[in-house]
């Protein structure tokens, strides 16, 4: 027989079988050691991204590595006076010993110019010699918040605070995530020094490192609580509706297996763990259940009709294996079309996950049934007579009402369609991280207060020295100007503030030639004359670049999400093409690059969407054998999908860069009940039972599974929707709402389908065979 050949190795020789698993589990889990975790934004773009390469090449050209600030709070509202002032002086000169430093400014060494006779002066505002006394403090104030370059960046303009930068360069060749972590606890350490000295100053961090820390910090959260709450959740439900500890541990030894494998796997290949493959272990605790209980409940069944252990192994893999390997196929087949994302993060998260689900399908029709062969079983027929007898109800139910449960269902997937037309992409990259996370809330104070979102413009004149020139300096002033009379934009810093200035000072610091320079040599003199002024550390590298050809323009607002981003900047583009045509410029920053790969993710997942639904409808028709089924299948295997969506607009109404891949992923997911059901159902059918009888049958021998599968799930989604990081979590909750529906549509929709579709087929047929016979 088929099941002698495919499962007798299992069943008759477990412990030969057990050997064999472990050996493969074994050497696939020692490249687990290999694992190593990546938690900086990068890992969500690709090298070749055309959004990172402009990023990074305008940091390389402007010296604008990344950094970490220290922002200082006076409670009183007022950051001037003689305690906060020193403390602001004495971090800046430890910014300086910070690991990987190569700047630190602050208010302490920004250096102002004034003018003396015909001389120009540069000097720290706050100098080393510097008395705090109440005029120079006053003094330090007038200029700190009336100076455009100060004012809004080293300072906020109600005066309540004031900022320590530290720009850092990290080796190419270390571990990004160590040095992170290196930086932060310098940092924590310089802080909890400085909160000794005046402990009614409130500190707090912000910056590239710091957001790179946050991805670590939420990442190693849920490592510690989800990955545990996970197993204890699977354990308890699969013990409450199981009832047997033996079946319990039978399938956390798979499941702990599978997903010990999976890891390993991704070890060997030398990659690395990201905030989003982070999950694959909570995902495949959820998803490898339904394997196991489908196993084991088709085990159950076949003990109480009678037969022996042995062959109620073989009985339940042969009623099973084609449903199994059908879903595990489509599943992972939703998972691998992941790979129309743009991020790779995501792409990482659909290829593990898709491995996942084969091993686990490959250790339940191996491994599971070796361990059902060497444990005694006890058995209750009573419970399982108990559930078939509830099975029961709910097709009777739904065999009388099928006619009124499809207009209403189309009612809820039509209203549910229009909720989902309603959803917004929006990324934030500050809402990545959970509400009350200390990044997030961190984040959200700076927001409210300076703005904690940056856009960055890069202005070219495509010549050496082109920046001084007047003509370009007219366009600059007018640039700036334009932008700061935008809403959104709270500050801008343009070389014109510096160049505005310099004039000044070197016309005896008459307010009236607070303007640009009137002439190319002029301003080639004044920038030349500063720059030279100025000491180490403290030069226009982040602002001009090397040869004097382009300038670097950043204006700092709140945060507006991938929509507001994505206007702000056809804004400046159409501004820049209409007034600044002679020159090249570009846009970028870390919230522009994550306000367009969302965008991207999401047409590229829809592009994608009709070729999943083609592939798996195929592959329905060809386990099914029968075309109408295989079509039928669609309709339950997307409404939970639009209803979800639906479900999601009342929840949030934003779509993020893993909310867009929930369709791809789900998919594949929903796709099981349905196959479980309809084979079930087909099989009957075969047998010669009328519709009728062929969904009890299916009720009777699949719903337990199916219903316990989806507990387990939903349970399992719900516990990823606890995630601090908030991509997992939506991804999460939208999932298990997914889940859950597909379920109500394969109890309900599913049948009521086959009972109006299906029976009209049926009785033709027979009206025909009858037709036939009377000639």
């Amino acid at each position: 027989m088929f099941t002698d050949v495919l499962f007798g190795l299992p069943v008759r020789k477990p412990w030969l079988t057990l050997f064999i698993v472990a050996l493969f589990a074994g050497l696939f889990s020692f490249g687990a050691q290999n694992l190593y975790f990546r938690g900086d934004y990068k890992v969500f773009f690709h090298d070749d991204s055309p959004e990172l390469i402009k990023f990074t090449e305008q940091q390389d050209r402007f010296k604008a590595a990344q950094g970490i600030a220290i922002i200082i709070e006076d409670p009183s509202g007022n950051v001037f006076n003689e305690t906060t002032l020193n403390i602001v002086r004495e971090l800046t000169e430890l910014g300086w010993e910070f690991p990987y430093a190569i700047r630190s400014s602050s208010l302490a060494n920004f250096q102002y110019t004034t003018a003396d006779g015909d001389d120009m002066v540069v000097e720290p505002l706050i100098g080393d010699d510097n008395s705090l006394t109440p005029k120079n403090i006053e003094y330090i104030k007038n200029i700190a918040l009336t100076d455009a370059n100060t004012a809004g960046v080293l300072v906020s303009r109600s005066g309540q605070l004031a900022l320590v930068s530290v720009t850092v360069q990290l080796p190419e060749d270390g571990g990004l995530t160590e040095q992170v972590i290196e930086i932060v606890r310098h940092t924590n350490k310089i802080i909890a020094d400085a909160k000794e000295k005046a402990p009614e100053l409130i500190f707090r961090k912000s910056g590239s490192i710091a957001l790179n820390d946050a991805f670590g910090v939420a990442a190693a959260q849920d490592v510690r609580t989800l990955i545990p709450m996970m197993f204890a959740a699977v354990m308890v439900f699969l013990g409450l509706l199981l009832r047997s500890w033996r079946f319990v541990f039978a399938t956390m030894l798979v499941l702990g297996t599978a997903v010990s494998m999976t890891m390993g796997l991704l070890g060997w290949t030398g990659h690395y763990l990201t905030n989003i493959t982070i999950g694959v272990p909570m995902l495949l605790l959820t998803l490898a259940v339904a394997d196991c209980v489908h196993i084991i409940t088709g085990y159950i069944h076949g003990l109480n009709k009678g037969k022996g252990q042995t062959e109620a192994i073989k009985y339940s893999l042969e009623l099973n294996f084609i449903a199994l390997l059908v879903t595990s196929v489509t599943t992972s087949f939703g998972f691998l079309m992941m790979n129309a994302s743009v991020s790779p993060a995501l792409i990482d998260f659909g290829n593990l996950a898709a491995v996942g689900v084969m091993i686990a399908f490959i250790l339940s029709v191996t491994l599971l049934p070796a361990i059902l062969a060497l444990m005694p079983i006890k058995t209750s027929t009573s419970r399982v007579d108990e559930q078939d007898e509830s099975m029961l109800k709910i097709a009777e139910w739904v065999i009388s009402h099928h006619r009124k449960v499809l207009p209403i269902a189309a009612i809820v997937v039509i209203a549910s369609g229009f909720l989902m037309s309603q959803n917004e992409l929006n990324d934030e990259l500050v809402k990545y991280f959970k509400t009350g996370s200390d990044y997030r809330e961190q984040a959200s104070f700076l927001d409210d207060k300076v703005g904690n979102t940056t856009l960055t413009i890069t202005l070219d004149t495509g010549e050496a020295q082109g920046i001084t020139k007047v003509e370009f300096l007219k366009t600059l002033d007018a640039f700036t100007n334009w932008l700061y009379e935008q809403p959104e934009v709270n500050h801008v810093s343009s070389l014109v503030d510096v160049m505005r200035r310099l004039n000044k000072n070197l016309n005896g610091d008459d307010p009236n030639y607070y303007k640009i320079p009137s002439t190319d040599e002029m301003g080639a003199q004044y920038l030349l004359m500063y720059e030279l002024s100025l000491p180490y550390g403290q030069d226009l590298n982040s602002h001009v670049d090397f040869n004097k050809s382009a300038v670097r323009v950043t204006a700092i607002m709140r945060s507006l999400g991938s929509k507001g981003m994505i206007e702000l900047e056809s804004k400046v583009e159409d501004w820049l093409d209409k007034n600044a045509s002679g020159y090249g410029y570009e846009i970028t920053d870390l919230s522009v690059m994550f306000a367009h790969i969302g965008a991207s993710n999401l047409k590229s997942m829809i592009v994608t969407l009709p070729l999943a639904l083609g592939v798996i409808s195929a592959l329905l028709i060809l386990a099914l054998r029968s075309w109408r089924l295989g079509i039928l299948s669609l309709i339950p295997n997307c409404a939970p999908i639009i209803v979800g969506f639906g479900a999601w607009y009342l929840v949030s109404g934003e779509i993020n860069i893993a909310v867009s891949v929930v369709v791809s992923m789900t998919l594949g997911i929903v796709v099981d009940d349905t196959v479980h059901f309809l084979t079930k159902y087909r099989k009957a059918r075969e047998e010669g039972k009328s519709v009728e009888d062929g969904v009890r049958y299916a009720f009777v021998t699949v719903g337990r599974a199916l219903w316990v599968t989806t507990v387990v799930l939903c349970t399992g989604f719900a516990l990823l929707a606890t995630s601090d990081f908030v991509p997992n979590a939506s991804m999460g909750f939208l999932s298990a709402v997914v889940v859950m529906f597909a379920l109500l549509g394969d109890f309900f929709m599913l049948p009521a389908i086959l009972l109006l579709i299906d029976r009209k087929a049926y009785l033709n047929k027979k009206a025909s065979l009858v037709e036939s016979s009377c000639r």
